[in-house]
């Protein structure tokens, strides 16, 4: 996190960094997990205190983030560095919560927030959940951004949704940045409204998402 005189990183060059050091960390939490190894359990167990709160709330978890490797090739400005570590924070803390006593994986890499709520309302929109999506993208600091995501990502867990962990992560950092959230929120809704909820064969019903199964893994 050492300011140097090198050359200043791109925005969109380190929203990428972001989200692909996001998600090869949620991505090796997640395989331990699933694996029921000790260490990966432990850590969801410790990581999900931190959902729906910033680093700085949170000193206990420093260190088991992933954030060092966010500073281990690159080169970040002071704000750019902080920023990037926010979003990680964040990424990381909210993917334990999601990840809490589900069975198939809930980081899946391609699947953005706007499409997860989508899927989270079916065939219809849900009013309430409808607002709930716009309370996130009209969040005017990043505290309120925080705590409206862990509401829609409790909401995902409850079905069983997976969203990209790496993908969100990569945007709460360009959230931060100048004119950036505004760019996110389009984002979002182009993809929640690009989403259509697949119908049933003939004679089927809707697909409804799989409950999870009970696990030996903790549920605290």
């Amino acid at each position: 996190m050492v300011v140097t005189s090198a050359k200043p990183v791109p925005r969109q060059r380190v929203e990428e960094f972001v989200g692909r050091i996001t998600g090869e960390y949620v991505s090796e939490l997640q395989a331990g997990y699933l694996a029921d190894q000790s260490w990966a359990v432990a850590s969801l167990a410790q990581l999900r205190r931190g959902a729906g709160k910033l680093p700085q709330d949170v000193p206990e978890l420093w260190g088991m983030t992933g954030a060092e490797r966010l500073f281990a090739d690159e080169t970040l400005s002071e704000a750019k560095a902080a920023q990037a570590e926010t979003a990680m924070f964040l990424a990381v803390t909210l993917y334990a919560l999601h990840q809490q006593s589900q069975a198939e994986p809930m980081h899946r890499p391609g699947v953005e927030l706007g499409e997860a709520v989508r899927r989270l309302m079916g065939d219809e929109i849900d009013e309430p959940i409808r607002r709930r999506f716009v309370r996130v993208g009209t969040a005017a600091t990043r505290d309120a951004l925080a705590t409206r995501l862990r509401e829609i990502i409790t909401l995902l867990r409850r079905d069983a949704i997976p969203l990209d962990y790496g993908l969100l992560a990569g945007q709460l950092y360009l959230a931060q940045t100048p004119d950036g959230l505004r760019q996110v929120r389009q984002r979002w809704g182009r993809s929640f409204h690009a989403h259509r909820a697949k119908s049933a064969s003939p004679g089927e019903s809707p697909a409804t998402p799989s409950k999870p199964t009970p696990s030996n893994k903790e549920a605290a």
